[in-house]
């Protein structure tokens, strides 16, 4: 390793002075991913800290590693278990797969895995291609480093798709969220809105017949299930899974978003390496809470979404993910600790608004994090204006 540290340190020169300079952006950042900086403050009061954006990046990539295992055995899952009911397997994964002599039974965890991972690492290949073509464009442009934050996004966005989602349209919405979610705003720390989220409400919109929140496209292409909120939307619909089975993540639904379980492990690592705010988390599940009590109370002969509680909101959706993975973003989340509990609570109360109320639309997640992710700075500034106040009131006393 001492080897390839001489060897870049003797390369860094045509890249800072000579013909390659355009392209520093790109040796920075494969020299960072290699090595932390040499680079140090010489004078001045500082903090010390051992975090720095890097190593955030990376305690996030730790905890959606629960979220990707069970992206990988629920997508196989589903698509087995389809095959296994009669459904014809005519996808190229599938036909890989008997290429290579596995099989399709959903009882084999590997299988199922081996199935699942065909699925999901195409996705994740584009999005990271598409992603750091335009976060290296940008960078050499502005004539900037390449920040580190892609990586967490990169692997944000197919966790958030459904499977069987066309390929040029993963390109397409990728591009939207990159360019029009963060670099139209100057880049890593300006955007105002989660880029992932922006992906996919772009795909919503433009697409909604292959990542609608009714039905998600399983594994085989002769097949589609509705989600577990579709199923309690529609009253002619009848509920097929468990509570036990939605907290687990076997259910259909976009391939990372399935499984509580997984996402209140993500939890844990994020409150105790204190990268993720707790604050947020609890916030957004009092509001939901609360907001879906309320409609129990109220009640509906015709909408049976007032009749579902609060513990079937938590797993149904992209609820949990969304409060765990997407809420906290540091970047477009509110910054003041008050104003973390009121933006938390307003998401849980809108997710649950929008699912109840809105009929045509039963997943309500990404929508509501959108919306408070515009209203977070002006919720900071009402929190700091009060400090203020308070403050010089307290002075002039």
């Amino acid at each position: 390793m001492k080897f390839l540290r001489k060897f870049l340190d003797k390369q860094e020169h045509h890249f800072t002075k000579g013909k390659l300079k355009v392209w520093f952006p790109v040796f920075e950042m494969f020299d960072t991913i290699l090595y932390s900086t040499g680079k140090t403050t010489k004078s001045g009061p500082h903090i010390r800290d051992a975090y720095d954006l890097k190593r955030m990046m990376i305690f996030v990539v730790i905890a959606l590693v629960p979220t990707v295992i069970m992206a990988l055995y629920n997508t196989g899952l589903q698509a087995n278990l389809a095959i296994t009911a009669g459904a014809e397997a005519t996808s190229w994964q599938a036909n890989l797969i008997r290429t290579m002599g596995g099989g399709f039974d959903p009882n084999n965890i590997w299988a199922c895995v081996g199935h699942g991972a065909l699925y999901f690492f195409p996705i994740y290949i584009i999005t990271l291609a598409v992603g750091a073509f335009w976060e290296v464009l940008f960078a050499m442009v502005r004539k900037h480093e390449v920040a580190e934050g892609f990586l967490v996004t990169s692997l944000l966005i197919p966790l958030i798709l459904p499977p069987n989602i066309p390929y040029w349209q993963v390109i397409v919405g990728v591009s939207f969220g990159i360019v029009i979610g963060k670099e139209v705003f100057g880049g890593v720390g300006m955007n105002i809105l989660n880029p992932a989220l922006t992906t996919r409400a772009f795909l919503f919109f433009a697409y909604p017949a292959q990542i609608s929140g009714d039905k998600v496209w399983v594994a085989v292409d002769s097949l589609s299930q509705p989600t577990l909120l579709a199923q309690y939307a529609d009253p002619l619909l009848q509920t097929t899974y468990t509570w036990k089975q939605a907290f687990l993540g076997f259910i259909p639904g976009s391939m990372g978003e399935t499984s509580t379980l997984a996402c209140l492990i993500g939890a844990a690592i994020l409150i105790i390496t204190k990268v993720g705010s707790w604050r947020i988390m609890l916030s957004t599940l009092l509001g939901m809470v609360g907001m879906s009590l309320v409609f129990n109370l109220i009640g509906s002969d015709t909408n049976p979404m007032f009749a579902v509680t609060p513990i079937w909101h938590l797993v149904m959706g992209g609820f949990a993910f969304g409060a765990v993975y997407m809420a906290t973003d540091p970047v477009s989340a509110a910054m003041t600790e008050k104003g973390k509990w009121v933006y938390g609570a307003l998401i849980g109360i809108l997710v649950i608004l929008i699912r109840v109320v809105n009929p045509a639309f039963p997943e309500g997640m990404m929508l509501a994090i959108l919306f408070m992710n515009v209203f977070a700075p002006i919720i900071d500034k009402v929190v700091i204006n009060a400090n203020i106040k308070r403050r010089l009131a307290r002075d002039v006393k």
